[in-house]
């Protein structure tokens, strides 16, 4: 009989943990899920006055209550697939590794790339191009941008001894740590160009400073760019901060552009 109810007390303790480790694996569910909602609320309400869409938060790691009995989140991801930035409709795609429960802390690292297609391209080039001082014939409101495999394209004209002539340039995409650069690299005449020098005219375009889009006019002020990736589908542009905190204040206060 001491054997038998040893026995049974062993099952019930044994069911009793499994269902304890249970009902924790469910409030663990249940509280991410209000984690995540309660997260992609208060970004809603702090986005720029600019920019609007859905954002999607999704909280990694094993436990959500252990990581906030820790302090911080080992990995925080939001997506948001068709965010509007001034008109142009951007994809974009945040990581975030050691997030704070405090929010007036720095989050740990934060990576992430930013997807633009030929339309929001240059619907950013319009509204956020710049070209160089002296007013060459690169003038951002004066151009067509095309994606390319790791080269962006566009036409223009330029003005020379009373005649438009018109060309077809072709770029490479960099960015600084603000902006988005198209640095022309080889150029070809679209139109007739009469006695002109035709060799002329495209040494003065591609010796011309390079079309810039600003881009941190759009991201939290700490936030920059590390590069650009370039296909005929879209411009990947990828970011990074270390200094970004999850405060109003942060997530409002934008970055801006050196004069070109």
């Amino acid at each position: 009989m001491t054997r038998r109810r040893r026995g049974r007390g062993l099952i019930i303790t044994g069911v009793l943990l499994v269902a304890l480790v249970g009902a924790f694996f469910v409030a663990d569910t249940v509280l991410r899920g209000y984690a995540e909602d309660r997260a992609q609320a208060e970004i809603a309400d702090r986005l720029p006055e600019n920019v609007t869409g859905d954002v999607a938060v999704e909280i990694g790691g094993f436990s959500v209550i252990a990581q906030y009995l820790t302090g911080s989140f080992d990995a925080v991801r939001l997506v948001a697939p068709a965010l509007t930035i001034d008109g142009a409709t951007v994809a974009v795609d945040i990581r975030a590794a050691d997030v704070p429960t405090d929010t007036s802390q720095p989050i740990g690292n934060v990576t992430g790339s930013i997807d633009l297609d030929e339309a929001a391209l240059n619907t950013l080039l319009q509204s956020g191009g710049q070209s160089d001082s002296s007013g060459g014939p690169i003038q951002a409101g004066a151009t067509e941008l095309k994606l390319a495999d790791n080269a962006v394209t566009y036409a223009g004209s330029v003005s020379l001894f009373g005649f438009e002539v018109g060309y077809q340039a072709t770029a490479a995409p960099s960015t600084t740590a603000e902006a988005l650069v198209l640095t022309p690299t080889s150029a070809e005449l679209s139109s007739g160009a009469g006695s002109i020098d035709a060799s002329n005219v495209l040494d003065l375009i591609l010796g011309e400073q390079p079309v810039t889009i600003c881009v941190a006019q759009y991201l939290p002020q700490g936030v920059t760019l590390t590069g650009v990736d370039a296909t005929a589908a879209r411009a990947r542009i990828t970011l990074e901060s270390s200094t970004l905190t999850l405060t109003e204040q942060s997530l409002t206060t934008l970055g801006t552009c050196s004069p070109a």
